[in-house]
């Protein structure tokens, strides 16, 4: 597997090993000892989330104030462009943002780290986006930024009004979202 590194320390993407014939293809989604290796982070996931959705939906940007998730995401179907955001107020770069396009034809993954809030948007007709996380879903700790908060400035390839679910419309504004310390 091939490390990318982005701009954010600890925000990486991944590029598996492809064995393509002309029955298909079979690569390893995941490998706890070739990740640890590969990305110096050794961490056991206890949850896989499966998301489908449509085209110009956005979804994020969301993280757990506590049981904070680390996330292994990737597109098994469709295309996405995928969002860590930086919350962690000591980090000297809380507030900025990476991206990264995720696809089923690339295979590539990105890897959010807790501490992080996450969203996608979808670039495909639909996409299937799989995560892996780091702790259990607790929706009484789960919060939402707002997607198109000035303040972090994503600059999301929208070609249309996203569609948004009523949290991420309402989200927080960085000033006043619970953050990390």
């Amino acid at each position: 597997m091939k490390v990318v590194q982005t701009e954010l320390p600890g925000v990486v993407v991944i590029e598996p090993r492809v064995f393509p014939d002309a029955r298909g293809f079979l690569f390893e989604s995941y490998n706890r000892r070739s990740f640890r290796e590969a990305t110096g982070v050794d961490v056991e996931f206890v949850q896989d989330n499966h998301s489908h959705s449509v085209r110009h939906t956005l979804r994020g940007l969301h993280y757990q104030i506590n049981q904070a998730q680390g996330k292994l995401v990737r597109a098994v179907a469709g295309e996405v462009f995928d969002v860590a955001v930086d919350l962690r107020r000591s980090s000297p770069n809380f507030g900025r943002w990476t991206g990264a396009t995720l696809s089923a034809e690339s295979k590539r993954m990105m890897w959010v780290p807790a501490g992080f809030a996450h969203g996608f948007l979808v670039l495909s007709a639909e996409a299937d986006v799989l995560y892996k996380t780091t702790d259990f879903y607790a929706p009484a700790h789960e919060r939402t930024v707002l997607w198109n908060d000035p303040q972090i400035g994503v600059r999301w390839p929208l070609t249309a009004e996203p569609l948004l679910a009523d949290k991420d419309r309402h989200g927080a504004a960085l000033a006043a979202a619970e953050v990390y310390p």
